[in-house]
């Protein structure tokens, strides 16, 4: 079966990059990997892949190139780089870009790409490590028509709600609102929930029912636990929420859009940050509201 299906080089292996890769090679697909990680390397193998020892290893005999890398600086390293994608990858392999960067990043490298005869796509995802390990994420792409079609089998693999959004960068813009919803989402909860333990209430009971109704939300159902157990075990980084809240202010400025909350919790984000949570999962945003009404944060 795997004879049938592209080849696929993977690049970046972390708590996104690992599950996704893994459930390609579930689906029958051939993958070689690449990641700065000797341990996820040795996780790749295990699940039936092959570890790369460079970028240009991974891509060279590759029909199709996912990346999962943390931001835009690092999209660019594996992409322009010496070692890098569009230097040794072959004409016609489609790039598939699923990292979280500014728009403008995902034109530019479609452009490069294009000029190298490879082809580009922006296919951010949304769902966190439990999408990812389900297969069952929200992939919102930009790019050309046809080279969507294509990539929609090995999407399918990943994701559950797959839609192409407009030209290239269109995903991105995409994934800038969703940041932005999720963010505010998260603090909504979070100050819900202090509300209610400062109140008395039966946290569990009132999460349940509120998730219930009109208020209720996939990020309540995904972190209620975290709620409850001040479990904050990274799923989605606060640093990496604080460099997408980064994006959507500043496209929003340059569309001329206003974002009132959004700017709020944006701050609100990297104040946690300065405080040194940047590494804890973003339903940590409920650790800045418990400081901000006095109430003892565990360390």
């Amino acid at each position: 079966m795997a004879d049938q299906l592209p080849r696929i080089a993977w690049i970046g292996l972390g708590i996104m990059g690992s599950p996704m890769a893994e459930n390609l090679i579930r689906a029958g697909y051939d993958v070689t990997g690449y990641t700065l990680e000797a341990e996820k390397l040795e996780r790749l193998r295990a699940a039936g892949g092959t570890p790369a020892a460079s970028i240009a290893e991974a891509v060279k005999d590759a029909d199709v190139i996912v990346t999962m890398v943390p931001a835009s600086p690092q999209v660019e390293a594996v992409a322009y780089g010496e070692d890098g994608i569009l230097a040794h990858a072959r004409p016609g392999a489609l790039l598939i870009d699923t990292s979280s960067i500014t728009p403008q990043t995902s034109i530019d490298l479609a452009e490069a790409g294009a000029d190298k005869g490879i082809r580009v796509l922006d296919a951010p995802v949304s769902g966190g490590e439990a999408g990812a390990i389900e297969g069952t994420l929200s992939i919102m792409v930009g790019g050309e028509q046809a080279d969507f079609d294509e990539a929609g089998p090995l999407l399918g693999a990943l994701g559950a709600t797959i839609v192409r959004c407009g030209p290239h960068g269109s995903g991105q813009t995409v994934k800038a609102a969703n940041q932005l919803i999720v963010a505010v989402n998260i603090q909504a909860c979070a100050e819900a929930v202090v509300f209610l333990e400062k109140s008395g209430v039966d946290l569990s009971a009132a999460l349940d029912v509120l998730n219930g109704g009109l208020a209720g939300s996939t990020v309540l159902t995904r972190k209620k636990d975290n709620f409850l157990h001040r479990e904050f075990g990274p799923g989605f980084r606060i640093d990496l929420h604080h460099k997408d809240m980064g994006i959507v202010t500043d496209a929003a400025r340059a569309v001329g859009a206003a974002l009132p909350v959004g700017s709020v919790v944006a701050q609100l984000v990297a104040a946690l940050r300065a405080q040194g949570d940047g590494g804890l999962d973003h339903s940590a945003l409920l650790r800045g509201v418990e400081r901000l009404s006095g109430l003892p944060v565990k360390d």
